[in-house]
């Protein structure tokens, strides 16, 4: 399996570094061949070649199984112009990888439940994925601009029923395998693309009698979700809603560096974690490591199609939770155990190791 590694900018370098090692180490265990390449993208990307993503870098990523991302963009490029920010590297790897569903995991982990904005009572069971829609809406469609005079500037929301189609068979598809519940977030009370998304979606649904489909405008469902979370299991919605909704359920979990994100359907699949490049703490070694690490777990079951070493990760990560290990964005309780970045990934990755061997043995009786 052939994976290119772009670390990005800030603390994208520190923790895809322990992302990849958990990564080696688990599919040592599990008898994965995994070879990786390393290239730029964003910031990095411009410093050393004066392109948010060069070409090199997307002949590796076209030419890989799948590509894990760290984070892209940095405050020194704020002055250029939109086409040719950092941010824009990640636009163009997108399009050029063809995945137009990003699945986007929240769960609450019992022990990390007090650090957590919600009470208790609220979060507690939550166990929600939000499956956006990537390649259509205002970020791609066309025209756009700012007028000549910088008076006015303008954006356009399209969609076709194919585009809508496609990414609502990932949401009914990923419901069956939950608990069999579809919400589909738009804004049809006031946009022509939100009501063909509703029709449209209402369609798909008749091929999928088992799962329940429910409809909910975008300020409805942001609404719910800081009232009462546990009533979301697939939500589903298109690119823009999708981009706040998501960041709005990942900081239910208490910090942005817990979660990570598939991005499907294409040639290639993209992996990368939530939270951006927080160029506030990069190379002071206290960045959260567990949403790259967790998004490698994703890499494991969609794309090596391995979920005995997903779940391996996935446990670890609970357990290194349970044992009280915190890096500094969850060490709000008093007895803490604080650790490093890459003090993080080396638990993690003894912990997995420890489960794919107590799952090898499980499966050999």
């Amino acid at each position: 399996m052939q994976i290119t590694i772009l670390p990005g900018d800030g603390v994208g370098y520190e923790v895809t570094a322990q992302a990849v090692h958990v990564l080696e180490e688990v599919s040592a265990v599990h008898g994965i061949d995994v070879q990786t390449r390393t290239g730029l993208i964003g910031g990095a990307a411009i410093r050393e070649t004066g392109k948010p993503i060069p070409e090199e870098t997307l002949e590796s990523c076209v030419n890989s199984d799948a590509v894990l991302l760290g984070a892209v963009g940095s405050p020194e490029f704020d002055h250029l112009p939109p086409s040719e920010r950092p941010e824009i590297g990640l636009l163009r790897l997108r399009q050029a990888l063809g995945g137009f569903a990003n699945l986007r995991p929240s769960r609450a982990v019992l022990s990390l439940l007090d650090s957590s904005p919600l009470r208790r009572e609220i979060f507690e069971g939550t166990d929600l994925i939000i499956v956006r829609e990537l390649l259509g809406g205002l970020y791609y469609g066309e025209p756009r601009g700012v007028d000549e005079d910088s008076t006015a500037a303008f954006n356009t929301m399209r969609y076709s029923v194919a585009e809508i189609e496609r990414v609502a068979r990932v949401a009914f598809e990923t419901a069956l395998r939950r608990d069999k519940k579809v919400t589909s977030v738009d804004k049809a009370n006031v946009l022509e693309t939100s009501r063909l998304w509703r029709q449209t979606v209402t369609k798909v649904a008749a091929e999928y009698p088992s799962v329940e489909l429910e409809h909910l405008f975008v300020d409805a469902c942001a609404m719910h979700l800081v009232t009462d979370p546990r009533r979301f299991d697939v939500v589903l919605t298109e690119n823009l809603f999708g981009d706040i909704l998501s960041d709005e359920a990942a900081v239910l979990t208490g910090s942005l560096g817990m979660l990570a994100s598939a991005t499907i359907g294409g040639a290639v699949d993209l992996y990368e974690p939530v939270h951006g490049s927080a160029p506030d703490i990069a190379g002071r070694n206290i960045a959260n490591p567990l949403g790259a690490i967790a998004s490698v777990a994703m890499l494991l079951r969609y794309t090596a199609k391995n979920d005995l070493a997903a779940s391996a990760i996935e446990a670890a990560i609970d357990r290194v939770l349970e044992d009280g290990y915190r890096t500094a964005d969850l060490a709000r309780a008093g007895n803490a155990k604080v650790v490093s970045t890459e003090e993080m990934g080396k638990l993690v990755a003894q912990y997995a190791i420890e489960n794919a061997h107590v799952a090898h043995a499980f499966h050999a009786v």
